[in-house]
């Protein structure tokens, strides 16, 4: 293998600069040319791209975001955006793909892969909903961002004996929401996988506050409800003076943590010594503190779901209705 190409696609996470700076760095040592396509796919349709080498990469670890740039492309889902990526491909020589993002990024590798292009994925969600991986790049400083958050919102709330809600990322997975409000010592947490009962922690709050209590942290991850929803059922509930804070974006930037420079290096380098070797087709992921690959049709066929000790943990001490 020659000449590899990378793309980073979909939402940014903290790490992606690491994953990139460690790809780059691991090809040059093995004599292998990388070109960056600028803004994922679209960069790949438009072959708008970098040749990279150390230089390049110099002093991007502790960046967050990524200096590829990311875009999400809606014409690499119809067959004439396919067919380009294929001809830019071919056109330059490239001999395998690297794809670093989340599942809609991964399954366009796996879509190169099936017309022929030896593709590996890098899992970089702040969700941490992609199954393969016991952490996607980018969770660890998502989740230290909710946490500096929360500590800063318990100094507000404590002067003024208010609850806050707070509302956090994860449409589809309750991990952020979850883990922060374990860390957080939350009062309630609200994730979409776990029905929950409003009146119930309303009631929990109100006895909290009659024994000396004097604030209250809700976690809300989006998926679950709106912060505005749950603000207004718990002021009929239990008559509480509340305050909302939706994170947004805030989550996603940032200076990344060791966790995630560490977890980003380790992939990234994985990822070329495995294309270089022939494999394709597969994700590399950290299970078990070791790196390990897994096919795509496994990464979708199978759902990720949330530990139970982790839930039983928070049923116990963060009140997970």
């Amino acid at each position: 293998m020659k000449k590899i190409g990378l793309l980073t696609s979909g939402g940014d996470s903290s790490g992606m600069n690491a994953a990139i700076r460690s790809v780059v760095r691991k090809a040059e040592d093995m004599g292998i040319m990388v070109l960056g396509f600028i803004q994922g796919y679209q960069g790949l349709i438009e072959n708008n791209f970098k040749e990279m080498g150390p230089a390049s990469v110099e002093g991007i670890v502790q960046r967050g975001g990524t200096i590829l740039r990311s875009a999400r492309c809606l014409e690499f889902k119809s067959d004439w955006g396919q067919k380009t990526a294929l001809e830019n491909i071919a056109k330059n020589e490239i001999d395998g793909m690297i794809i670093v993002g989340g599942d809609g990024s991964l399954r366009g590798a796996q879509i190169l892969h099936d017309l022929g292009i030896p593709c590996i994925g890098l899992p970089a969600s702040i969700d941490n909903d992609i199954y393969g991986t016991d952490m996607a790049i980018g969770v660890d400083t998502a989740l230290n961002n909710i946490v500096k958050a929360v500590d800063a919102l318990r100094d507000t709330a404590s002067s003024h004996d208010r609850a806050f809600i707070l509302e956090v990322m994860g449409r589809s997975s309750g991990y952020l929401a979850l883990t922060s409000a374990i860390a957080c010592a939350a009062e309630a947490v609200l994730i979409p996988e776990v029905p929950y009962n409003l009146e119930a922690i309303g009631s929990r709050l109100l006895e909290a506050k009659k024994r000396g209590k004097t604030n209250s942290i809700v976690i809300v991850a989006e998926g679950a409800a709106s912060a505005y929803a749950i603000e207004m059922k718990l002021k009929s509930v239990a008559g509480f003076e509340t305050r909302i804070t939706v994170l947004g974006h805030l989550q996603r930037g940032g200076d990344p943590t060791v966790f995630d420079r560490l977890l980003s290096t380790r992939l990234g380098a994985s990822a070329v010594r495995r294309l270089a070797e022939g494999e394709r087709g597969t994700m590399v992921g950290l299970i078990k503190n070791e790196i390990v690959s897994t096919p795509f049709k496994d990464v979708f066929g199978n759902r990720k779901v949330l530990d139970e000790k982790s839930l039983a943990v928070a049923r116990s001490l963060s009140g997970v209705a």
